[in-house]
């Protein structure tokens, strides 16, 4: 028989075996871990520490920073460049330390840091407003503090008016708004020292403070010889371009196709109804691949005008953007067509193929392949035969398709709807309180009178929005004093409260004055509407009229 103990290795030779193994491996990690350590533990660097950095600077007289260039640069390095002050210009040794991006927060904050070792963090010390890392500050600051606006370039910020202060601009655009149209804002921060001797923003003033950094454009004016040239800030929008294109010649002009409105019925209606009619025929000309000639003359309903009259020569700029209509649609600006057209005609012996269309009952697809280079639509029927709008209805719905995408508001008015904003720092909430006529008018509007009343206002608003926020009261009630119950529980603000934004020392009322031939022109009851309707709907909270403060219709009874 098989001996089964002398075939079996004894357990403890095996214990000694894996107790050998285990404790010579962990001795040669030790010592690999030592190793690594040794090579690559350095003791701490005194040039590390702001004071013996500062002390150095102070009682060494020829110190200087020598650039070791044998060291490739790298992606983490492009955020800083290092200028040895004994190769550069004594004017220009104590400069601050250039940054090439200022997108690399990472690299930018090291610079921060190190600019500032070499100050400390004191208070009391002056703010160099040209370091990288101010701007960082308040970029980080601003993102923080106003989430509703898009930050899209920020200028180099320039000092304050005292030694920790420095004013800053940028360009913005508001979240809420679908265009890509840039705003713009300058304001002064004040400026402090964290934990770790960077820069941060301990205080900020509000909109349009840091006056600093405006820089208005200037031109010099013509003088008498010998003087000199005074500067006169220019109030002009530098984004703004609503000048009228030309042709140019009389070979543009007659290898284009054009579609020509008179005027119809739509003339001097209100203005929703001139907005529906215009873009009907700018849809029918996109429809049809031709120019369509816009009279850029509006009148304006009565409803909108102090005098409670119609206005003619109301310049369609006032109130939309034509710069964008420009860019979107084939548009070409009726006097200067008429101009065109006449010399033309004395040039040529040949006329221009015109066909005139005396109805609307003229379809679209029935023009669809007219070759004549204009066709003239003439709206001599009577109301309400002879409306714009009535080209499109029916089965020309079908193929004209309304540019509703080419027409924006007034950019000169969406800076005021800014400045309101950014006056109120962009966190307010909205009531549209809608009275006037329909507030008189109990048949059609039974309860629209007291359910707008300032005492039911307040107790609909107090469950909806917090005391004490900024409330912006949009309204068409003609009594500045209506709402002021209100003021005893929100900070109300109401659109009359902003009138120097339409002054006579307004960017908003010299822009309009050239535009109308260096005559002054009122901000009239439309202008309001659009502004006060784009306040709200920037606001956080918004409370409207029909279906929150009233169940009434918003058309009449029966309307909902």
């Amino acid at each position: 028989m098989k001996d089964l103990s002398s075939s079996t290795d004894p357990i403890g030779q095996n214990v000694i075996k894996v107790i050998s193994n285990v404790g010579f491996s962990v001795f040669v990690f030790s010592v690999l871990i030592f190793t690594v350590i040794a090579i690559t533990y350095q003791p701490p660097d005194p040039w590390e520490s702001s004071r013996a950095l500062t002390r150095v600077f102070t009682e060494v007289a020829n110190a200087t920073f020598q650039t070791d260039t044998s060291v490739v640069r790298t992606g983490e390095d492009v955020g800083m460049v290092v200028v040895s002050p004994a190769a550069a210009p004594a004017a220009e040794a104590d400069a601050p330390i250039a940054q090439t991006d200022p997108l690399i927060e990472k690299s930018t904050e090291n610079v921060m840091n190190l600019s500032m070792a070499s100050g400390g963090c004191d208070e009391s010390s002056l703010v160099n407003c040209s370091d990288r890392g101010v701007l960082m500050a308040i970029k980080k600051f601003n993102v923080k503090h106003f989430k509703s606006v898009v930050f899209l370039e920020y200028q180099m910020p320039v000092n304050g008016s005292s030694r920790n202060e420095c004013d800053v601009s940028w360009r913005f655009r508001n979240r809420k708004e679908k265009s890509w149209r840039r705003y713009r804002d300058f304001r002064r921060f004040r400026i402090g020292y964290g934990e770790d001797c960077s820069y941060k923003v301990v205080g900020a003033k509000g909109w349009h403070s840091g006056i600093n950094a405006k820089r208005p454009r200037s031109r010099p004016n013509a003088t008498r010889k010998g003087e000199k040239a005074k500067i006169t800030p220019s109030f002009r929008d530098d984004e703004i371009n609503d000048t009228i294109p030309i042709l140019g010649s009389d070979s543009a002009f007659r290898n284009g196709k054009y579609l020509y409105y008179s005027h119809g019925g739509d003339y001097c209606k209100n203005m929703n109804q001139y907005v529906w009619s215009f873009l009907c025929a700018l849809g029918e000309a996109e429809y049809l691949n031709r120019t369509f000639v816009m009279d850029l003359s509006i009148c304006l309903a009565s409803k909108y005008t102090s005098s409670n009259k119609d206005e003619e020569g109301k310049d369609f700029r006032f109130y939309f953007d034509f710069e964008h209509l420009k860019e979107t649609a084939s548009i070409v600006e009726e006097v200067e067509f008429l101009k065109d057209w006449k010399r033309w005609e004395k040039n040529h012996k040949n006329k221009i193929p015109v066909r005139k269309v005396a109805t609307y009952k003229v379809t679209p697809m029935q023009l669809k392949k007219d070759k004549s280079t204009i066709i003239w639509r003439q709206f001599d029927n009577p109301e309400p035969e002879n409306y714009w709008f009535r080209v499109c209805e029916s089965g020309a719905g079908n193929y004209i398709r309304r540019p509703w995408h080419s027409l924006w508001k007034s950019k000169r008015l969406m800076n005021i709807v800014s400045e309101i904003s950014g006056q109120m720092d962009w966190d307010f909430d909205a009531v549209h309180v809608v009275r006037g006529e329909k507030a008189q008018n109990k048949a059609m509007w039974p309860h629209l009178d007291e359910d707008t009343s300032p005492d039911a206002i307040v107790t609909k608003l107090q469950g909806v929005i917090q005391p004490w926020r900024n409330l912006y009261v949009a309204t068409n009630e003609p009594f500045y004093n209506y709402f002021d119950r209100l003021r005893s529980h929100y900070k109300v603000h109401l659109l009359d409260d902003y009138k120097d934004l339409w002054g006579n020392k307004s960017e908003w009322y010299n822009e309009t004055k050239v535009l109308n031939s260096g005559r002054a022109i009122p901000f009239d009851g439309y202008m309001r509407v659009e502004v006060d309707t784009e306040v709200l709907y920037r606001a956080k909270t918004r409370v409207e009229t029909f279906y929150n403060l009233t169940k009434d219709c918003k058309d009449g009874i029966n309307s909902c």
